[in-house]
């Protein structure tokens, strides 16, 4: 089933990327459609992805069961697109 409007879901396995936070590297594995979404909101913030990831794992320390920070990277895309879906 693809998403109304729009063509196929494109399935594609996980791509790692290296990105620094705060210094330092770190790989982080995410599906293409997700790096696309991580780097439009992004633009849309005015801000390099880094940084946006950087936010994103502050965030996720903070939470009292912090996932892993793929995952948070994710959540995140999904809950901002039904924030700004509403």
């Amino acid at each position: 089933m693809s998403p109304a409007g729009h063509g196929p879901v494109p399935y594609h396995p996980p791509v790692k990327r290296s990105i620094a936070i705060e210094g330092h590297r770190t790989s982080i594995s995410l599906e293409p459609v997700f790096w696309d979404m991580l780097k439009d909101a992004a633009d849309g913030a005015q801000m390099p992805v880094s940084a946006l990831v950087a936010q994103i794992d502050a965030e996720r320390i903070q939470s009292d069961t912090p996932p892993g920070l793929a995952s948070a990277i994710r959540v995140w895309l999904v809950a901002q697109q039904r924030a700004n879906s509403a």
